[in-house]
């Protein structure tokens, strides 16, 4: 599974006391695991943790486009859904996976081309690798489709890591829909996501700036700027993009840091010509630290 976290031990030797030009580019291909994974488990992560009295989610498995569904407030839920969302919270809070995928249905199925075997090993993976997490998700909006449930939900997570004596910082906010049938999820569909990951005591702060939503074939800017005077310090960095997949999510594969001669990443880019979810992420590294952005783009027709 890629993951940023693994590699930021390794990074952290580029900007401690004796950061300098050469350290930070003599090897241009540091073995960054790409930011996509890691960001994809927390997005599946916060299915099971839907809180009752706080709860998002846009999108549960893509509904025809020909059903209409008329919104409920939250305050009017049923007591039915607001238990079943109470009973998820608890299992993802205690982090036992084994009860919490009680609630996933056997056929389960996620827009980004996960199964239910593949979400568990996801889960527990992501659990693995944080000291505290924090969820807090909060329910905007369901309604009623004969016996099933359309929830949607935002969910914020926050948690914290220590890698050989440096602490890694998460924050994240996904926006999702899920279908509920019989007690368990049967469909989610993630329809927005933005991931931070920061690390060491003065890493950047990044404006990001992209579209949610990009018609097939749509250039669109990506602008991931440093908001801080960089004065003397010296900004490395890079911008990637992946289509988002079971595939891509379990592979690794190195990333190149480039010497920033402007003050962050400025790209164009250009959407494919079908369909699909991509992750698009900014990393960007300081003598203070490091911060990694990673966005969800939506390209529809």
């Amino acid at each position: 599974m890629r993951n940023p976290l693994t590699s930021l031990a390794s990074i952290s030797k580029y900007f401690p006391d004796r950061f300098s030009v050469k350290n930070a580019i003599s090897s241009p291909l540091v073995h960054l695991s790409s930011i996509a994974p890691l960001f994809l488990s927390l997005t599946i992560s916060c299915i099971g943790v839907l809180n009752p009295s706080s709860v998002r989610a846009q999108g549960a498995g893509a509904l025809p486009s020909h059903t209409t569904i008329i919104a409920q407030a939250p305050a009017n839920a049923p007591a039915e859904l607001t238990k079943l969302l109470s009973e998820i919270d608890a299992a993802a809070n205690s982090r036992d996976v084994k009860v919490l995928m009680k609630f996933y249905s056997q056929n389960f199925t996620n827009s980004d081309g996960l199964n239910r075997q593949s979400m568990e090993k996801a889960i527990s993976q992501f659990w693995q690798r944080y000291s505290t997490l924090n969820y807090r998700t909060e329910l905007k909006s369901w309604q009623a489709e004969g016996n099933a449930f359309i929830a949607e939900t935002e969910t914020t997570i926050t948690g914290t890591q220590k890698t050989e004596n440096r602490e890694m910082k998460l924050q994240s906010t996904i926006r999702s829909q899920q279908r509920f049938e019989g007690g368990k999820v049967v469909k989610q569909e993630i329809v927005a996501e933005r991931n931070q990951l920061t690390s060491g005591e003065n890493p950047p702060t990044i404006q990001m700036n992209l579209p949610e939503q990009v018609n097939v074939g749509q250039e669109y800017n990506f602008d991931a700027i440093v908001q801080e005077p960089l004065g003397n310090d010296i900004l490395i960095g890079t911008a990637l993009e992946e289509p988002i997949s079971e595939k891509t999510f379990f592979s690794t594969s190195p990333v190149e840091l480039e010497l920033l001669a402007s003050g962050g990443v400025f790209k164009v880019g250009k959407a494919p010509e079908t369909p699909e979810n991509r992750w698009i992420s900014a990393i960007l590294m300081r003598q203070g630290g490091i911060t990694v952005i990673t966005q969800r783009l939506r390209v529809v027709k």
